[in-house]
């Protein structure tokens, strides 16, 4: 109840207090309008927000399945030879270090200035990928040595030692990993959209610019409103899929 209530009481504060410092400041709305001015603005085209959030999903789930395809099939790999181990994974700790605004502007190039919404899948791909490869790899560096001596010993075929060893021990690494690199994931398509800046676009992001370009500051706060409760969404979803995961193996 506390975990509700207390951000609840914590957001009505924050909120109560935003509106009359802008009212009683006179602080003009294209520096900071107040939460009224963006709740109208949020409802003033409730289709076009639809859409707009429907868009940025799209990529966001499109990029995040690729990643953890990736990141479970390249983890498993490297649980199989430490010889490719060693030989890929430094490939993969520099794509997580280079930072995706500057990747963006050349995903771009290759793949098409028309074909945004595929670059901004690859660009929150890229974003969200190592984290699922590293928490997947500890995962499955953490089977019990007991249980895999044991498994051998019965004659465990690879698929059974999969499926009843490797997998369970594995799975709440990934569902750890999924909170982080669904929010990545997120914020790589929006980055992605931004440095396209094209009309072409029909996100989130691209809303935020046009709001931007027009000096509608209320707009532009109502898209990351949108973008953070996605975000949310998104991190609370795997929280519950984590805990129900947890649930099942305690009983």
């Amino acid at each position: 109840m506390k975990r509700v209530f207390l951000p609840l009481v914590a957001l009505i504060a924050v909120l109560t207090f935003w509106h009359y410092y802008v009212t009683l400041n006179d602080v003009p709305k294209f520096v900071l309008p107040s939460p009224l001015l963006i709740w109208a603005a949020l409802l003033d085209n409730v289709p076009q927000w639809i859409d707009a959030s429907g868009a940025t999903l799209w990529v966001t789930l499109q990029a995040l399945l690729a990643a953890v395809i990736s990141g479970v099939l390249l983890a498993l790999a490297f649980s199989l030879s430490r010889t490719f181990e060693a030989t890929v994974y430094p490939f993969a700790v520099v794509l997580q270090v280079t930072p995706v605004v500057a990747i963006a502007p050349l995903v771009l190039i290759w793949v098409g200035i028309d074909n945004v919404d595929r670059a901004q899948v690859i660009i929150a791909w890229l974003v969200a990928f190592f984290p699922i490869l590293a928490n997947m790899s500890a995962g499955l560096k953490s089977v019990d040595a007991n249980l895999s001596d044991l498994f051998k010993l019965y004659g465990a075929s690879p698929m059974q030692r999969f499926r009843y060893l490797l997998w369970p021990t594995a799975l709440p690494y990934l569902l750890a990993s999924l909170k982080v690199s669904g929010g990545l994931a997120l914020i790589g398509g929006v980055v992605a959209e931004f440095v396209a800046g094209s009309g072409t676009s029909s996100g989130l992001a691209w809303r935020i610019i046009e709001a931007g370009n027009r000096l509608q500051i209320e707009k532009m706060f109502a898209g990351l409103l949108l973008l953070a409760i996605m975000g949310m969404l998104i991190f609370y979803g795997f929280s519950l899929l984590e805990w129900l995961n947890t649930r099942k193996y305690r009983s």
